[in-house]
């Protein structure tokens, strides 16, 4: 498996945010709310420039988003919530979700999505860019042993020779000029 570049996964998640928070922003005079973000995804003359799957995320976490409960999402709410989605992360749903909208290679969310559970080390559901980055320095380690465990001789005879075998020469032969070739031997 190559790497998996989960910062970039949650870099082009929180840029998507906040590109369709600005889009939602500057398509109302009375800021971001319940009511605008629903007038923005209906509003034709915004199909290019309001990426659907992230408005539909604003609003449908809109409650939870509005911490100070004043009906508007403010830029300072956003940007908290995307610092939780850096440090707390995202479940399988959300990734899935927001990941397909970013318009990145897919290559990436198929493979966190694909090894979620064994990259969620602590189990609580969702993945961070930490927990990608441990997964990877382990996921090379077992590579790392696996390649060498593939590359140690399962036959000691190819280093010592064997005796059953009459036309077999060792590592050791070639090394130390015993096998059947004379002319390495010095011979002419």
């Amino acid at each position: 498996m190559s790497t998996l570049n989960g910062q970039s996964l949650f870099t082009g998640i929180a840029s998507g945010l906040n590109s369709t928070y600005s889009v939602l922003a500057n398509a109302s005079t009375d800021g971001v709310t319940l009511k605008s973000i629903l007038a923005a995804k209906n509003n034709t003359a915004l199909n290019n420039s309001l990426n659907q799957t992230f408005a539909s995320y604003i609003q449908e976490n809109f409650s939870n988003l509005d911490t100070d409960k004043n009906g508007k999402l403010s830029s300072t709410e956003l940007s908290n919530l995307t610092n939780m989605i850096s440090t707390k992360g995202l479940t399988a749903a959300q990734l899935s979700q927001l990941g397909t909208a970013t318009g990145m290679s897919t290559k990436t969310l198929e493979q966190v999505l694909e090894h979620f559970s064994t990259i969620d080390a602590n189990h609580d559901g969702k993945v961070t860019t930490a927990e990608i980055s441990a997964y990877n320095i382990t996921a090379s380690m077992e590579k790392k042993k696996t390649e060498f465990a593939n590359k140690a001789a399962d036959n000691m005879s190819v280093f010592y020779g064997s005796d059953t075998a009459s036309s077999t020469t060792s590592l050791l032969d070639y090394k130390y000029g015993n096998g059947d070739d004379t002319t390495s031997s010095g011979e002419s």
